[in-house]
């Protein structure tokens, strides 16, 4: 897979006041700086919940089986004392939105699980700039994060996870925050990798390592507390197993369905 950003006739780019927007206009080709907004899906009564962490994730109804997240870029840790969400400005191609939109369009295309980037905004203020995301809405899913502090779950979803782990590793993708609330179990058998901030593509190497560490130590703050049934030692050796058996695995051989870009159907602005 390319390291660069290769991007088809359907990317478009448009000027915005105080900034810019990236999108698909193969899937959002009436996308309006209003779609950025959670009052305008709100007034439309549209907005389908959220989820809050270092910032709230909208998430958007746009059909009967259809839907948008739109999520606002925050930062985390100390620095967000100083300034929750804004961001220096390095130039247009060095922005979070644009960096993750096109790393998650660049996935799709080389079939990985992720979701259908649709558009992506910044907006500058001088040295500083604030941004956001919209993707396509994987409906039917759950966090593993979620489904454990539920229940357990199967041997062969464990190696399924590791097998999908493996895939984007092979391929050299790096995600800069590998845990359980980023890993989604959609329907009975698909996993997918979500929030690719701060994601790039680099040569194989410890990064990889460094990642099921992250994994695992995820894995035990939030099961910490749990029966041991909910996560065991034998959870994360099938996760393992899965993961060093996949060690040729390409998109074409895992989760083959997810490949199949799912056509959102979004609203007239």
């Amino acid at each position: 897979m390319s390291r660069q950003w290769p991007l088809g006739s359907e990317v478009k780019r448009k000027d915005l006041t105080g900034g810019a927007m990236l999108y698909d206009a193969s899937r959002a080709g009436n996308v309006a700086a209003s779609w950025f907004d959670p009052e305008y899906w709100r007034e439309r009564n549209e907005l389908d919940g959220e989820a809050r962490g270092r910032g709230t994730v909208h998430f958007i109804r746009t059909g009967e089986e259809k839907g948008l997240v739109l999520r606002h870029y925050r930062r985390g840790g100390l620095v967000a004392r100083l300034s929750r969400d804004q961001y220096v400005w390095r130039g247009e191609s060095e922005t979070r939105s644009f960096r993750e939109w096109q790393l998650l369009y660049q996935l799709r295309r080389a079939g990985l699980p992720v979701p259908t980037p649709i558009a992506a905004r910044y907006r500058r203020q001088g040295y500083f700039y604030t941004a956001d995301i919209l993707t396509e809405r994987l409906m039917d899913s759950e966090s593993l994060a979620s489904r454990l502090m539920r229940s357990g779950i199967p041997i062969l979803g464990w190696i399924t996870i590791g097998r999908c782990i493996r895939m984007f590793h092979n391929l050299g993708v790096y995600h800069a925050d590998l845990n359980a609330h980023n890993i989604l179990l959609v329907a009975d058998d698909l996993v997918y990798l979500v929030d690719f901030d701060r994601g790039r593509l680099m040569r194989p190497g410890l990064w990889c390592d460094a990642n099921l560490v992250r994994l695992r130590r995820s894995l035990e703050k939030i099961t910490y507390k749990l029966p041991p049934e909910h996560f065991s030692e034998a959870d994360w050796h099938g996760l393992l197993d899965g993961y060093r058996q996949a060690g040729g695995v390409t998109p074409a051989t895992l989760n083959a369905s997810a490949a199949n870009a799912q056509r959102t159907t979004l609203p007239a602005a």
